[in-house]
Protein backbone atom coordinates (compact mmCIF):
# COMPACT_ATOMS: atom_id res chain seq x y z
CA UNK A 1 0.00 0.00 0.00
CA UNK A 2 1.50 3.43 -0.79
CA UNK A 3 -0.18 5.51 1.70
CA UNK A 4 1.79 4.61 4.94
CA UNK A 5 -1.27 5.75 7.90
CA UNK A 6 -4.94 5.66 7.08
CA UNK A 7 -5.91 9.60 5.71
CA UNK A 8 -8.13 11.01 8.64
CA UNK A 9 -12.02 11.24 7.63
CA UNK A 10 -11.66 7.79 6.17
CA UNK A 11 -12.25 4.29 7.96
CA UNK A 12 -15.60 4.48 9.37
CA UNK A 13 -16.36 1.72 11.36
CA UNK A 14 -19.78 1.97 11.48
CA UNK A 15 -21.89 -0.88 9.95
CA UNK A 16 -24.53 1.62 7.99
CA UNK A 17 -26.85 -0.51 8.19
CA UNK A 18 -28.60 0.35 4.76
CA UNK A 19 -31.08 -2.46 4.83
CA UNK A 20 -33.02 -0.99 7.88
CA UNK A 21 -33.17 2.67 6.83
CA UNK A 22 -36.79 1.81 5.12
CA UNK A 23 -38.23 0.49 8.79
CA UNK A 24 -39.39 3.52 9.81
CA UNK A 25 -40.34 1.25 12.71
CA UNK A 26 -37.10 0.05 13.64
CA UNK A 27 -35.55 3.62 13.15
CA UNK A 28 -38.17 4.88 15.81
CA UNK A 29 -37.20 2.18 18.21
CA UNK A 30 -33.53 3.11 17.96
CA UNK A 31 -34.19 6.73 18.34
CA UNK A 32 -35.77 6.52 21.91
CA UNK A 33 -33.39 3.06 22.61
CA UNK A 34 -30.98 4.72 26.10
CA UNK A 35 -28.17 2.72 24.49
CA UNK A 36 -28.38 4.27 21.34
CA UNK A 37 -26.03 7.41 20.92
CA UNK A 38 -26.41 10.95 19.36
CA UNK A 39 -24.27 12.98 17.62
CA UNK A 40 -25.67 17.14 18.49
CA UNK A 41 -24.62 19.41 15.73
CA UNK A 42 -24.71 23.54 16.54
CA UNK A 43 -24.60 25.06 13.22
CA UNK A 44 -22.41 22.59 12.10
CA UNK A 45 -20.21 22.53 14.95
CA UNK A 46 -19.35 19.45 16.39
CA UNK A 47 -19.68 18.58 19.97
CA UNK A 48 -16.33 17.73 21.75
CA UNK A 49 -14.61 17.38 25.03
CA UNK A 50 -11.42 19.21 25.62
CA UNK A 51 -8.86 17.07 27.70
CA UNK A 52 -8.15 14.98 25.74
CA UNK A 53 -10.40 15.42 22.69
CA UNK A 54 -12.79 13.13 22.12
CA UNK A 55 -16.19 13.63 20.01
CA UNK A 56 -18.98 13.49 21.93
CA UNK A 57 -21.68 11.06 21.58
CA UNK A 58 -25.19 11.46 24.13
CA UNK A 59 -27.92 9.16 24.65
CA UNK A 60 -30.91 10.23 23.20
CA UNK A 61 -32.78 11.33 26.50
CA UNK A 62 -29.99 14.23 26.78
CA UNK A 63 -31.16 15.57 22.87
CA UNK A 64 -34.66 15.77 23.49
CA UNK A 65 -36.25 18.86 23.13
CA UNK A 66 -33.17 20.44 21.28
CA UNK A 67 -34.01 20.03 17.87
CA UNK A 68 -36.90 22.01 15.71
CA UNK A 69 -39.45 19.94 14.97
CA UNK A 70 -38.92 19.44 11.65
CA UNK A 71 -35.27 18.09 11.77
CA UNK A 72 -34.19 15.13 11.05
CA UNK A 73 -32.45 12.61 12.95
CA UNK A 74 -30.00 11.07 10.62
CA UNK A 75 -29.34 7.46 11.51
CA UNK A 76 -25.51 7.14 10.61
CA UNK A 77 -25.00 3.14 11.62
CA UNK A 78 -24.50 0.78 14.20
CA UNK A 79 -21.52 1.11 16.16
CA UNK A 80 -20.90 -2.53 17.36
CA UNK A 81 -25.34 -2.77 17.22
CA UNK A 82 -25.82 0.58 18.95
CA UNK A 83 -27.97 2.55 16.86
CA UNK A 84 -26.00 6.22 16.24
CA UNK A 85 -27.76 9.33 15.08
CA UNK A 86 -26.82 13.00 14.05
CA UNK A 87 -29.01 15.59 15.07
CA UNK A 88 -29.03 19.28 14.42
CA UNK A 89 -29.78 20.77 18.27
CA UNK A 90 -29.13 24.63 16.02
CA UNK A 91 -32.79 25.61 17.59
CA UNK A 92 -31.16 25.25 21.12
CA UNK A 93 -28.61 27.28 22.81
CA UNK A 94 -25.07 26.58 22.08
CA UNK A 95 -24.15 26.27 26.11
CA UNK A 96 -27.09 23.98 26.23
CA UNK A 97 -24.75 20.79 26.51
CA UNK A 98 -21.74 22.79 27.95
CA UNK A 99 -21.51 20.16 30.72
CA UNK A 100 -20.83 17.42 28.23
CA UNK A 101 -18.51 19.85 26.39
CA UNK A 102 -18.00 22.61 24.05
CA UNK A 103 -19.13 23.11 20.01
CA UNK A 104 -16.22 23.62 17.63
CA UNK A 105 -15.71 24.06 13.67
CA UNK A 106 -14.80 20.31 12.75
CA UNK A 107 -11.92 21.68 10.42
CA UNK A 108 -10.78 23.18 13.51
CA UNK A 109 -10.43 19.75 15.63
CA UNK A 110 -9.85 17.68 12.95
CA UNK A 111 -6.28 17.26 13.96
CA UNK A 112 -7.21 16.47 17.51
CA UNK A 113 -9.76 13.91 17.32
CA UNK A 114 -9.24 10.42 16.86
CA UNK A 115 -9.76 8.66 13.35
CA UNK A 116 -12.73 6.67 14.50
CA UNK A 117 -14.31 9.78 15.93
CA UNK A 118 -13.06 11.54 12.75
CA UNK A 119 -14.51 9.90 10.62
CA UNK A 120 -18.10 9.52 12.25
CA UNK A 121 -17.88 13.62 12.60
CA UNK A 122 -17.02 13.97 8.99
CA UNK A 123 -20.56 11.55 7.63
CA UNK A 124 -22.42 13.63 9.95
CA UNK A 125 -22.04 17.12 9.34
CA UNK A 126 -21.78 15.85 5.66
CA UNK A 127 -24.83 14.69 5.88
CA UNK A 128 -26.55 17.01 8.38
CA UNK A 129 -25.17 20.11 5.72
CA UNK A 130 -26.89 18.42 2.61
CA UNK A 131 -30.43 18.14 4.62
CA UNK A 132 -29.96 22.27 5.49
CA UNK A 133 -29.49 22.86 1.83
CA UNK A 134 -31.65 20.43 -0.09
CA UNK A 135 -35.44 21.65 1.61
CA UNK A 136 -36.99 21.71 -2.15
CA UNK A 137 -37.14 19.64 -5.17
CA UNK A 138 -34.81 20.17 -7.61
CA UNK A 139 -37.17 19.31 -10.23
CA UNK A 140 -40.46 20.54 -9.02
CA UNK A 141 -39.48 23.26 -6.55
CA UNK A 142 -41.97 22.04 -3.82
CA UNK A 143 -40.62 21.37 -0.77
CA UNK A 144 -39.30 17.76 0.00
CA UNK A 145 -39.20 15.35 3.64
CA UNK A 146 -36.51 13.34 5.19
CA UNK A 147 -37.10 9.54 4.41
CA UNK A 148 -34.84 6.13 5.25
CA UNK A 149 -33.28 7.76 8.37
CA UNK A 150 -32.60 10.87 7.16
CA UNK A 151 -30.46 8.93 3.84
CA UNK A 152 -32.69 10.15 0.93
CA UNK A 153 -35.23 12.80 0.83
CA UNK A 154 -38.93 13.03 -1.31
CA UNK A 155 -40.39 15.53 -3.16
CA UNK A 156 -44.01 15.68 -1.57
CA UNK A 157 -45.44 16.97 -5.12
CA UNK A 158 -43.41 15.10 -7.56
CA UNK A 159 -42.77 12.33 -5.69
CA UNK A 160 -38.74 12.55 -6.84
CA UNK A 161 -36.13 11.26 -4.85
CA UNK A 162 -33.37 12.85 -3.78
CA UNK A 163 -30.02 11.50 -2.38
CA UNK A 164 -27.05 13.03 -0.84
CA UNK A 165 -24.45 14.36 -3.29
CA UNK A 166 -20.79 13.95 -3.31
CA UNK A 167 -18.88 16.25 -5.61
CA UNK A 168 -15.16 14.25 -7.20
CA UNK A 169 -12.34 16.28 -6.85
CA UNK A 170 -8.84 15.60 -8.39
CA UNK A 171 -6.03 16.86 -6.29
CA UNK A 172 -2.45 15.83 -8.36
CA UNK A 173 1.17 16.03 -7.36
CA UNK A 174 2.70 17.14 -10.88
CA UNK A 175 6.26 15.84 -10.78
CA UNK A 176 9.28 16.32 -12.76
CA UNK A 177 12.58 14.42 -12.19
CA UNK A 178 13.74 15.22 -8.28
CA UNK A 179 11.16 18.19 -8.10
CA UNK A 180 7.39 18.36 -7.26
CA UNK A 181 4.66 21.29 -7.87
CA UNK A 182 2.95 23.46 -4.89
CA UNK A 183 1.34 26.12 -5.45
CA UNK A 184 -0.68 29.04 -3.91
CA UNK A 185 -4.25 29.75 -4.08
CA UNK A 186 -5.35 33.81 -3.84
CA UNK A 187 -7.17 33.36 -0.95
CA UNK A 188 -4.70 31.80 0.76
CA UNK A 189 -1.58 32.83 3.42
CA UNK A 190 1.08 34.10 1.56
CA UNK A 191 3.12 30.76 2.98
CA UNK A 192 0.29 28.59 2.79
CA UNK A 193 1.49 25.98 -0.65
CA UNK A 194 -0.39 22.57 -1.25
CA UNK A 195 -1.26 20.62 -4.41
CA UNK A 196 -2.86 21.41 -7.24
CA UNK A 197 -6.65 20.43 -7.11
CA UNK A 198 -9.71 20.99 -8.88
CA UNK A 199 -13.43 19.71 -9.29
CA UNK A 200 -14.12 17.03 -12.38
CA UNK A 201 -16.27 18.07 -15.16
CA UNK A 202 -19.04 15.71 -16.25
CA UNK A 203 -17.63 13.30 -19.15
CA UNK A 204 -14.26 13.14 -17.62
CA UNK A 205 -12.18 10.52 -16.61
CA UNK A 206 -9.93 10.87 -13.29
CA UNK A 207 -6.86 10.99 -15.15
CA UNK A 208 -8.62 13.78 -18.17
CA UNK A 209 -9.44 15.86 -15.31
CA UNK A 210 -5.56 15.47 -14.00
CA UNK A 211 -4.18 16.92 -17.02
CA UNK A 212 -6.66 19.37 -17.62
CA UNK A 213 -6.34 20.93 -14.03
CA UNK A 214 -2.49 21.07 -14.63
CA UNK A 215 -2.98 22.56 -17.48
CA UNK A 216 -5.46 25.10 -16.81
CA UNK A 217 -4.00 26.69 -13.65
CA UNK A 218 -0.73 25.64 -13.74
CA UNK A 219 0.36 25.56 -17.70
CA UNK A 220 1.71 22.13 -17.03
CA UNK A 221 1.28 19.80 -19.67
CA UNK A 222 1.15 16.32 -18.00
CA UNK A 223 1.69 12.85 -19.46
CA UNK A 224 1.33 9.63 -17.05
CA UNK A 225 -0.98 9.67 -14.16
CA UNK A 226 -1.14 7.65 -10.78
CA UNK A 227 -3.70 7.14 -8.83
CA UNK A 228 -2.40 7.14 -4.34
CA UNK A 229 -5.79 7.21 -2.57
CA UNK A 230 -9.05 9.14 -1.83
CA UNK A 231 -10.41 11.06 1.07
CA UNK A 232 -13.83 11.90 2.09
CA UNK A 233 -14.05 15.70 2.67
CA UNK A 234 -16.74 17.07 4.35
CA UNK A 235 -16.30 21.09 3.35
CA UNK A 236 -19.22 20.47 2.83
CA UNK A 237 -19.11 17.22 0.92
CA UNK A 238 -16.87 16.14 -1.95
CA UNK A 239 -14.28 13.09 -2.27
CA UNK A 240 -10.85 13.92 -2.59
CA UNK A 241 -8.95 11.75 -5.50
CA UNK A 242 -5.61 11.95 -4.96
CA UNK A 243 -3.00 11.25 -8.04
CA UNK A 244 0.63 11.60 -9.19
CA UNK A 245 1.13 13.52 -12.23
CA UNK A 246 4.18 13.13 -14.50
CA UNK A 247 5.26 16.62 -15.97
CA UNK A 248 6.74 17.00 -19.36
CA UNK A 249 8.35 20.26 -18.21
CA UNK A 250 8.79 22.31 -15.68
CA UNK A 251 7.78 25.80 -17.26
CA UNK A 252 4.75 27.35 -15.96
CA UNK A 253 1.86 29.57 -17.16
CA UNK A 254 -0.24 30.51 -13.76
CA UNK A 255 -3.71 31.38 -14.44
CA UNK A 256 -4.21 34.46 -12.20
CA UNK A 257 -7.95 34.15 -11.82
CA UNK A 258 -6.59 30.51 -9.32
CA UNK A 259 -3.32 30.95 -8.86
CA UNK A 260 -1.25 33.56 -6.64
CA UNK A 261 2.05 31.56 -6.85
CA UNK A 262 3.38 28.47 -7.93
CA UNK A 263 6.67 26.42 -7.36
CA UNK A 264 8.54 23.50 -7.93
CA UNK A 265 10.37 21.91 -4.68
CA UNK A 266 13.48 19.67 -4.88
CA UNK A 267 13.00 16.36 -2.74
CA UNK A 268 14.80 17.77 -0.11
CA UNK A 269 12.54 20.49 0.25
CA UNK A 270 9.71 18.93 -0.06
CA UNK A 271 10.90 16.85 2.99
CA UNK A 272 12.03 20.17 4.73
CA UNK A 273 8.76 21.25 4.39
CA UNK A 274 6.26 18.35 5.60
CA UNK A 275 9.08 18.89 8.75
CA UNK A 276 8.35 22.41 9.06
CA UNK A 277 11.91 23.22 8.10
CA UNK A 278 12.08 25.12 4.75
CA UNK A 279 12.51 28.79 5.00
CA UNK A 280 9.05 29.90 6.19
CA UNK A 281 6.43 28.49 3.92
CA UNK A 282 3.72 25.68 5.54
CA UNK A 283 2.15 23.05 3.85
CA UNK A 284 -0.95 21.11 4.64
CA UNK A 285 -1.87 19.31 8.00
CA UNK A 286 -1.62 15.79 8.24
CA UNK A 287 -5.67 15.87 8.19
CA UNK A 288 -5.38 16.78 4.71
CA UNK A 289 -4.92 13.88 1.46
CA UNK A 290 -2.38 16.63 0.23
CA UNK A 291 0.26 15.96 3.32
CA UNK A 292 0.21 12.20 1.96
CA UNK A 293 0.34 13.00 -1.46
CA UNK A 294 3.70 15.21 -0.44
CA UNK A 295 4.88 12.65 1.90
CA UNK A 296 4.42 9.33 0.04
CA UNK A 297 6.54 11.12 -3.44
CA UNK A 298 8.99 12.04 -0.46
CA UNK A 299 9.57 8.49 0.68
CA UNK A 300 9.90 7.69 -3.08
CA UNK A 301 6.37 5.86 -3.16
CA UNK A 302 5.32 8.39 -5.69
Amino acid sequence: MLVSEMIPFSGNPLDRASERRPDAFWLAERRRDPTSLILPLWRLKVLVTQEPPRAVFLPPELCEGLAAPEVVCVFLGLDEGRACFALDVSAAAEEVLAAHGAFRELRGAAALLPAKDLAILGQAKALIDWHQRHGFCAKCGAPSMPADGGSKRVCRACGTEHFPRTDPVVIMLATHGEACLLGRGKKWPPNFYSALAGFMEPGESIEEAVRRELLEEAGVVAGAVRYLASQPWPFPSQLMIGCFAEAESRGLKLDDNELADARWLERDQARALLKGEFEDLRCPPPFAIAHHLIKAWVEKHG
